[in-house]
């Protein structure tokens, strides 16, 4: 009688300690119904949270009764990470707060396991139903300290005479009623199923714990701080709980927003490789320069303190260039025009071919003076005769130098007819001398208005020219002389 009483306290505090037990985690979803079986609502109502690790992910649609009387509640997830339910999924009641509050938490189940089967007719069609076996209900510990009160301790005792009795011969289905009433008996038995297929682990692990906790023993202060410093981390994490649960109920999202970060991450390390691997390849000349940059870095520390030292003495001539620059400043600003027109200038040069023509100069005005003779240098040149080559003290048409359109066509529409051939006869030796012109103008009409002086002029250019160079009477071939170049 005293074993069964022994047994039956057991289990009562087996079910209280139950009662209190946490399971896993949460996100957002869509309308996944799960019709789950309890022996007891215990006092689960409609609009109950349902949570998984703590944290909510959908709430309790309704309840019922089922044809045996046991409770069914309707299970309404609305967070579509935590679906589907599998068939390793556990459900229990649990307290919420001391004024009877009650909530359900769920572990959805190992994803290996295969989904819960989805009833398809009759009671709860369309949901997912969730055995007797896999659910709880919680015992109130106000039910618990009651027995302690009397008249309940008196009528506990007698129950408990009477319940021996009743179960004399009935051992094995008194059993299998404690371990039904209380899952975390059922749960215990598992795992010390467990434990003694792994017995030899187990041995090793004491052995090898032995090793671990002897460095513990010996630092004792330090492991006393840490336990010390937890319990203080306990304390601040349980005072922002709250933050903390949003937190947590947000991690699903940014888990979401980091999945394709992450992808990214993936690929750029895939073509990344080749340069890690270059890098590795480069890594000993790498070292070879750091090395080197030592000896570097210690001379020119000298140099270094040498510019600093030199800093502190030109420190006040820079000091003393102050007007100096600002005279520069107000010159810049003042020859911002000049510049901005020499600008175009050099660019309109560039553009038109300017620079090529200035070359050109100096080549061909080189070329030009590069003979000498017996005297010296001299240069090339040929002597142009017409009527612009003469002195004129007014205006001669044809001869403009002005550069514009209507200048060179009248200068050229001038010059058209003088240009012309003229037959042999027509022409005499007053024309050669610079006569009149003729009346239709096909004359050289400036030979009329030459002056005395530029007759003058003509005519000794004339004589000039018949003659040849004094330079070249010494000279024995003047040709090649004149070409080549020849010394005294």
């Amino acid at each position: 009688m005293h074993r069964l009483v022994t047994t039956a306290a057991v289990a009562l505090i087996a079910a209280l300690l139950a009662a209190v037990a946490v399971a896993a985690g949460g996100d957002d979803g869509g309308d996944y119904r799960v019709r789950a079986i309890f022996d007891s609502a215990s006092n689960a109502a409609p609009g109950s949270e349902v949570r998984i690790a703590g944290a909510p992910v959908g709430v309790v649609d309704e309840l019922d009764v089922t044809d045996d009387d046991r409770a069914a509640l309707v299970l309404a997830i609305d967070d579509a990470g935590f679906t589907p339910f599998h068939a390793d999924a556990r459900c229990t009641i649990r307290p919420q707060s001391l004024i009877g509050e009650r909530y359900v938490e769920c572990e959805p189940g190992s994803a290996s396991a295969p989904e819960l089967a989805e009833i398809e007719d009759g009671e709860g069609e369309g949901q997912h139903l969730l055995a007797l076996e896999q659910t709880s209900s919680p015992v109130d510990l106000d039910l618990i300290n009651d027995i302690m009160r009397l008249p309940y301790r008196e009528r506990l005792t007698i129950l408990l005479d009477e319940l021996g009795a009743g179960f004399a011969g009935r051992g094995e289905d008194l059993n299998e009623l404690i371990h039904r009433a209380n899952p975390a008996l059922r749960e215990t038995d598992r795992v010390l199923a467990i434990l003694a297929r792994q017995n030899r682990v187990l041995s090793q692990l004491a052995v090898d714990s032995d090793q671990a906790l002897a460095p513990l023993a010996r630092e004792t202060d330090r492991v006393v701080g840490f336990i010390r410093n937890a319990t203080a981390t306990g304390q601040a994490t349980a005072e922002r709980s709250a933050e903390i649960e949003a937190g947590i109920a947000a991690l699903p999202g940014f888990l979401r927003e980091l999945e394709p970060l992450m992808a990214d991450l993936g690929d750029f390390a895939a073509e990344g490789a080749p340069v890690a691997r270059d890098l590795r390849a480069a890594a000993p000349g790498l070292s070879r320069m750091i090395e080197a940059l030592g000896p570097f870095s210690a001379a020119a520390t000298p140099s270094l303190v040498s510019l600093g030292e030199a800093t502190v003495t030109g420190r006040p001539a820079l000091i003393e260039t102050r007007p100096l620059i600002q005279d520069l400043g107000d010159f810049a600003s003042e020859a911002r025009p000049l510049s901005s027109n020499l600008d175009k200038l050099t660019a309109s040069f560039d553009r038109t071919g300017g620079i090529e023509r200035f070359a050109d100069y100096l080549f061909f005005q080189t070329l030009a003076i590069n003979g000498f003779d017996g005297i010296g240098h001299y240069l090339r040149a040929a002597l142009t005769v017409n009527l612009c080559a003469l002195y004129a003290t007014v205006p001669a048409t044809g001869c403009s130098a002005n550069f514009t359109s209507g200048g060179a066509s009248a200068a050229a529409a001038d010059l058209a007819p003088r240009l012309a051939p003229t037959p042999a006869a027509a022409v005499d030796a007053e024309s050669v001398a610079g006569g009149a012109a003729a009346p239709d103008g096909g004359g050289p009409a400036p030979d009329a208005e030459l002056t005395p002086e530029g007759e003058a002029n003509v005519e000794r250019i004339r004589e000039g020219a018949a003659g040849g160079s004094p330079a070249l009477d010494d000279v024995a071939d003047p040709l090649l002389d004149y070409l080549l170049g020849a010394g005294p």
